[in-house]
């Protein structure tokens, strides 16, 4: 007989024998069963020569976005690019941001993809986010860049005016922020096409070794 059965049964055949005995308590349920463990996120490492940087994807958060980062990582689309963009906050240089990609490489470069606003995803623009650039909305391709240092500008805000979409964070840092950081020291006196660039230009720009999911 099961144990719990039977201390049940003795239970009430001891209530039966006394005229002031309360009665027998319900068995105790079975304990639930335990909840899988969460599956890891998808990491990708980027190297360069001057080390390692490892992204963590937000894939339930930002689907289409880091889906599209992975198709350049899995197509090996993003070996042999560039860090090519090294943006210091004004009188902060510790602080700001580096920029990477293929830059439009037309034998490298993939259809854009939708907008995935910080307003939707939940996800935020601090210090060691990865982010897809863009333009207008729904033109973005290749290119991400890392903050070194929050940035909350960068985040959807439906209350400014214009283009008030922000940039579409996928990602964080989880090793190599140092690495980060000192590709954000080097220097930029390449020419620029677009101004807002103007004096953040690498050059000569950092190769991308390569990108590959990892462990």
């Amino acid at each position: 007989m099961d144990r719990r059965l039977f201390l049940a049964a003795a239970a009430a055949a001891a209530a039966a024998t006394s005229a002031h005995a309360q009665e027998a308590a319900p068995a105790a349920q079975p304990a639930a069963p335990p909840q899988p463990a969460p599956k890891p996120p998808v990491r990708v490492a980027v190297e360069t020569p001057l080390g390692r940087i490892v992204i963590a994807l937000h894939t339930k958060e930002a689907p289409i976005t880091t889906a599209n980062f992975l198709r350049y990582v899995d197509q090996k689309r993003y070996d042999g690019a560039t860090f090519f963009r090294a943006s210091r906050a004004p009188g902060a240089p510790e602080y700001g941001l580096i920029q990477g990609g293929v830059q439009g490489d037309p034998k490298r470069v993939l259809p854009p993809i939708a907008h995935e606003p910080t307003t939707k995803t939940g996800l935020r623009h601090v210090s060691g986010a990865v982010s897809i650039a863009r333009n207008a909305p729904g033109t973005a391709t290749s290119d991400f860049f890392i903050l070194i240092g929050d940035a909350p500008g960068l985040d959807a805000n439906p209350e400014a005016a214009g283009d008030n979409q922000g940039f579409a964070a996928f990602g964080t840092v989880v090793e190599g922020m140092d690495v980060a950081q000192k590709i954000l020291a080097l220097p930029t006196p390449g020419k620029a096409i677009n101004p807002v660039m103007k004096g953040q230009i690498i050059d000569p720009p950092l190769k991308i070794i390569s990108a590959r999911r990892v462990p």
